[in-house]
C-alpha cells in the first residue's frame, strides 16, 4: 500500500452510530489499522528480519467481535485505568462509588469505559508523520467520576518506524485520570509468547493482594520472578510467579520515574522473527500482562484461537489504586491544568 491515511465504514452499533476504520501506512509499509470505536488498534503490521511484513496485535475482524465483549484488546482505557479498591475512592471529602466490575473492585473506567465509546475522529498528515486525531468529551458523572473531562488522544505513526499515542485532558471539576491503551503483542505473530525476551527498566514493583490490589510498597525485583532488568525469557520464571490463573500482572515502577520526555521502559525482542519492540513513556510506571485470563474461547483475526499466554500487554500508566494511595504518584487533575502523556512504540529488527 502507498504510504497515507485511508478510512472505510467498519460497521454500525444497535443504536445506528456508525463506525470507522482508519489505516496508516508509512514509507516502509509498517501499517496500523484503528477505530474510532475505542481508539481500538485492532492491527499492527511491521516487518520481520527479512523484510516480512506481520501483524502483531490481538484482535478481531469486525466491529460486532469487539461489541461483543472482549479483554480490552487494543483499546484506549479511562477515566482510570487498571484497578481501583472496593470500586470507591475519596476525593476533597467526597466518597465516589464506582461500578465493581472486577470482583470487588473497579477496573478500567468502569462497565462503559472509553474503550466502549465513540471517539470523534479527525486524520491528517502532520510534521511527525501519519496522525489520528480522536477527541471525547466525558461528562461528569459518568461512571460515577466527577467532571466533565475533556480527551484528546493522537495516534501518530512515523516513518521512523514508530507508533506515538499522545493523551491530553482537560477537566472542570478535580477528578482522577489515568489513561493507557491495551493492545495485546505477539511479535512472533501467534503461538504462546515465552520465548520473548523482555527487558523492563524497572528496579521495583508495586506487590499486591490476592485480589491485584496494590499494598502501598514500593519492593525490590532482585531476586524474583518479575526481575527484567536484565532481558528474560518471559516463560522462564513465568511458573514461579503463580497466580490465578498463573501469570504476570503487575505494576512495574520506571526508573527514569514521569519526565517531560519519553524514557526507555520496556524492550522485547521475539527470536524467531528478530522483531523487537521498544516501549518508551513519560508514565512513572508500566502494567507487564501475560495475557492470563486468555482461555480459546476467543477467536480473532484470521481465525486465530486466543489461548492463553499467547499474548502480552505493556501498559504504560501510573500506579493502580492511586486514588486510594496517598504515597503513589497523584493522579488527581485539577481544572485550568492539563493531563499530558506520550507513549512511543519504536518497531525494528536485530
Amino acid at each position: 500500500m502507498a504510504r497515507g491515511i485511508t478510512s472505510a465504514p467498519f460497521g454500525k452499533l444497535a443504536d445506528g452510530t456508525a463506525v470507522d476504520l482508519y489505516t496508516l501506512v508509512n514509507a516502509h509499509g509498517v501499517t496500523a489499522r484503528i477505530t474510532n470505536y475505542g481508539g481500538i488498534v485492532t492491527a499492527l503490521l511491521v516487518p520481520d528480519r527479512d523484510g516480512r511484513l506481520g501483524d502483531i496485535v490481538l484482535g478481531f475482524d469486525n466491529l460486532a467481535a469487539y461489541v461483543a465483549g472482549h479483554p480490552y484488546f487494543g483499546a484506549l482505557i479511562g477515566r482510570v485505568g487498571n484497578r481501583i479498591n472496593q470500586a470507591r475512592f475519596t476525593l476533597d471529602g467526597v466518597d465516589y462509588a464506582l461500578a465493581a466490575n472486577d470482583g470487588p473492585h473497579a477496573l478500567h473506567g468502569g462497565l462503559v469505559g472509553y474503550d466502549k465509546v465513540v471517539w470523534h475522529a479527525r486524520a491528517a498528515e502532520t510534521e511527525r508523520g501519519l496522525e489520528l486525531a480522536l477527541r471525547y468529551v466525558s461528562p461528569d458523572g459518568e461512571e460515577g467520576y466527577p467532571g466533565t473531562l475533556t480527551l484528546d488522544v493522537a495516534y501518530v505513526l512515523t516513518d521512523a518506524d514508530e507508533l506515538i499515542v499522545d493523551y491530553r485532558a482537560t477537566t472542570d471539576r478535580r477528578t482522577p485520570v489515568n489513561l493507557t491503551n491495551h493492545s495485546y503483542f505477539n511479535l512472533a505473530g501467534g503461538g504462546p509468547i515465552y520465548d520473548h525476551e523482555l527487558h523492563l527498566a524497572a528496579d521495583r514493583y508495586t506487590p499486591v493482594d490476592a485480589t491485584l490490589i496494590p499494598t502501598g510498597e514500593l519492593a525490590p525485583v532482585t531476586g524474583t520472578p518479575l526481575d527484567f532488568t536484565t532481558s528474560t525469557a518471559v516463560g522462564a520464571r513465568l511458573q514461579a510467579v503463580g497466580g490465578t490463573p498463573v501469570g504476570y500482572d503487575h505494576n512495574f515502577v520506571l526508573n527514569a520515574g514521569a519526565g517531560a520526555v519519553p524514557a526507555l521502559a520496556a524492550r522485547v525482542y521475539e527470536p524467531t522473527t528478530g522483531r523487537v519492540l521498544s516501549v518508551l513513556t513519560t508514565e512513572p510506571g508500566i502494567q507487564f500482562y501475560s495475557g492470563n485470563f486468555l482461555d480459546g474461547s476467543l477467536t480473532g483475526k484470521g481465525g486465530r484461537v486466543y489461548a492463553q499466554h499467547t499474548g502480552f500487554c505493556l501498559e504504560t500508566q501510573h500506579y493502580p489504586d492511586s486514588p486510594n494511595q496517598p504515597n503513589f504518584p497523584s493522579v488527581i487533575l485539577d481544572p485550568g491544568d492539563t493531563y499530558r502523556q506520550t507513549t512511543v512504540h519504536r518497531f525494528g529488527v536485530a
